[in-house]
C-alpha cells in the first residue's frame, strides 16, 4: 500500500526506460501499443480460447507489468488498461458473436494474499478500466469479478508446462455467492501469459457455469521457444 500511494505522491519516472517524466513515455506507449496481435502459447493448452495480447513480455514492456503489479505503480493503470482496450478492439472486430451483444469482462483472480501484499488487485482494476473504456466506445462489455480460487496453489515461478497444469487444475470455479454474470459470454482478462495454463482453468470454470469463453486477452505474451 506504501507503493501506491508513493507511487501518487512522488514525481514520476518512465517506469518503462526510466525517463523522467510521465510514468510512461511515449516511446514506451508506442512499444505496448504498437502491435497487438493473436499471440497464443505454442503448444496450446486444451481448452485454451483465442489468446490475444498487447505485446511481447520482453524490455520496457515487462518493466510496465511488473512496476504495475509488484511495485505498487497504480499510475500505471489506465496505461494498460488502454493497450487492452485497442488490442480488444482489433480481437473483437474479427469475431462476429459480439457485434452489438453483451458481454462480461472477467480477470483471473489473484490470491487473497498476493491481493494483500500488493495492497491492490491489478488484473481486476485493469477489467474495471478496460470495460469502461469499451462501454465509452459503444461496446456492451460489463467487469465480472465472478472467479474464485478454491484451493491453494503452488508459486508458479520454475514449473514446467506441466507442472503448472497439474498445479492449477481444478483451483477455480464460479463464486457461490457471486452475482450472476451480465452475460453468459465472456472475455478473460490477465496481466501476461506463458504456459496459457492459468487461462485455460478459468475457461474451464466458467465454461463448468455454462457461460461461453472465445476469447481472452492479456497485456503481454511471453516469447515461447521450441
Amino acid at each position: 500500500m506504501l507503493n501506491a500511494v508513493l507511487d501518487l505522491l512522488l514525481p514520476s519516472a518512465c517506469a518503462g526506460c526510466g525517463a523522467a517524466g510521465a510514468s510512461c513515455c511515449p516511446r514506451c506507449f508506442g512499444a505496448l501499443t504498437a502491435a497487438p496481435a493473436e499471440r497464443g502459447p505454442v503448444p496450446r493448452p486444451p481448452g485454451l480460447p483465442a489468446c490475444w495480447a498487447a505485446a511481447p513480455y520482453e524490455g520496457a514492456v515487462r518493466r510496465m507489468i511488473v512496476a504495475y503489479k509488484e511495485r505498487g505503480a497504480v499510475a500505471l493503470a489506465g496505461v494498460l488498461a488502454e493497450a487492452v482496450t485497442r488490442t480488444l478492439l482489433v480481437a473483437l472486430g474479427q469475431a462476429g458473436e459480439w457485434a452489438g451483444g453483451r458481454f462480461a469482462v472477467v480477470p483471473v483472480p489473484s490470491a487473497r494474499a498476493s491481493v494483500r501484499g500488493r495492497g491492490h488487485d491489478p488484473v481486476g482494476r485493469l477489467a474495471v478500466l478496460v470495460a469502461g473504456r469499451l462501454r465509452a466506445l459503444g461496446w456492451g462489455a460489463e467487469a465480472w469479478a465472478g472467479l474464485g480460487q478454491v484451493r491453494r496453489v503452488a508459486d508458479q515461478a520454475g514449473l514446467s508446462r506441466s507442472e503448472r497444469a497439474v498445479n492449477l487444475g481444478g483451483s477455480l470455479q464460479v463464486l457461490p455467492l457471486a452475482k450472476g454474470p451480465p452475460a453468459p459470454l465472456a472475455l478473460l482478462l490477465d496481466d501476461i501469459v506463458t504456459t496459457g495454463a492459468t487461462l485455460s482453468e478459468a475457461a474451464r470454470a466458467l465454461r463448468a457455469a455454462g457461460i461461453a469463453v472465445p476469447l481472452a486477452v492479456t497485456v503481454g505474451a511471453t516469447r515461447r521457444r521450441s
